[in-house]
């Protein structure tokens, strides 16, 4: 029994005293998990971070691996390349006085990804792992009828859900970002009534403008996207946007000249999960499990989506 209070992430993981949030899909994820990470990182705790890359980190030196497929980035990393959001925020960390390192693991299929993870939990002796997507298709089970972009998503969920140990928790945060990608947030909600029923569902709750977490989140968006010039995150700069208070088709990058969004104070809300329940609910988790490769998980989700009978769209009727 919770405190209503107290937001159920934050109750789980008050006993942690070692925390690892992870960017579950790759690119900026890990920025979803900013806010959380500070708001942890003020309470005392150590927080470790780590991103699932799109960066060409195979040309970092020897000594920039904690482990095979696990390369620890700082604010000196070199790396020729523009995008690279892992030293990017970095840099940012180090501007405002944290600890300024980001692991960032390759792009690689399950099993050397729970190896990389399982790295990373045994080097720093981690308690509690929290995973963050930054939208919501980590949240559909696979018979949905638009999944979104999951590979990287449910492959971070499945590498974590072979490591016992540590507890391991799921965050959503940018609920109606993914229509983009064909994902209906009917059947998101939907899907988080199941985990509710099955327990596994913790709770959200928003992040104030007003809070020095928020505040900070904020200024690291514009810091990503003022580094970042020419791919900024469609997704944190919606977020973003939504934890100012803007509405609507709101432009803060020439990428989105041709799409409409609709930004709202919902894609401000965290939504919390036992990263157990939510494997559980995956219908095609046991078909990525062996995999080595990204393109053998994008494969294996491909051969499932044409096998089973797809749910289709549910519209909100508000």
């Amino acid at each position: 029994m919770t405190a209503l209070h107290i937001p159920g992430l934050f109750a789980r993981l008050e006993p942690a005293e070692r925390v690892l949030v992870a960017g579950a899909g790759g690119g900026f994820d890990i920025y979803a998990g900013l806010p959380l990470a500070l708001s942890l990182l003020h309470q005392g705790k150590e927080v470790h971070l780590a991103n699932l890359t799109f960066s060409a980190i195979e040309g970092l030196p020897l000594a920039a691996w904690l482990a095979p497929d696990v390369a620890v980035v700082t604010p000196e990393t070199s790396l020729h390349q523009t995008y690279f959001p892992e030293r990017t925020l970095a840099q940012w960390l180090d501007l405002h006085g944290y600890p300024s390192t980001v692991h960032a693991f390759a792009r690689v299929g399950v099993q050397p990804l729970r190896a990389a993870y399982r790295a990373v939990v045994e080097a720093y002796d981690i308690d509690a792992v929290v995973l963050v997507d930054g939208g919501t298709d980590i949240l559909m089970r696979g018979d949905e009828s638009g999944l979104g972009t999951p590979e990287e998503d449910l492959a971070s969920v499945a590498a974590l859900a072979g490591i016992e140990g540590p507890e391991r928790l799921v965050m959503s945060v940018g609920f109606g970002i993914d229509a983009y990608h064909g994902v209906s947030h009917g059947l998101v909600l939907e899907n988080i009534a199941a985990l509710e029923r099955d327990g596994a569902y913790l709770g959200a709750f928003s992040i104030p403008r007003t809070s020095k977490e928020g505040a900070l989140f904020l200024d690291a968006v514009a810091h990503a996207q003022a580094n970042t010039p020419v791919r900024p995150s469609i997704v944190n700069g919606s977020i973003a946007a939504a934890v100012r208070g803007d509405f609507g088709d709101v432009r803060f990058t020439s990428r989105t000249r041709n799409s409409e969004l609709f930004v709202n104070p919902l894609m401000s809300l965290c939504f919390a999960f036992e990263l157990e329940g939510l494997a559980r609910r995956c219908l095609y988790l046991d078909r990525i499990e062996d995999t080595h490769l990204m393109r053998q998980v994008s494969s294996a989700i491909e051969l499932f989506r044409e096998e089973v009978a797809q749910r289709p769209p549910l519209r909100i009727p508000h």
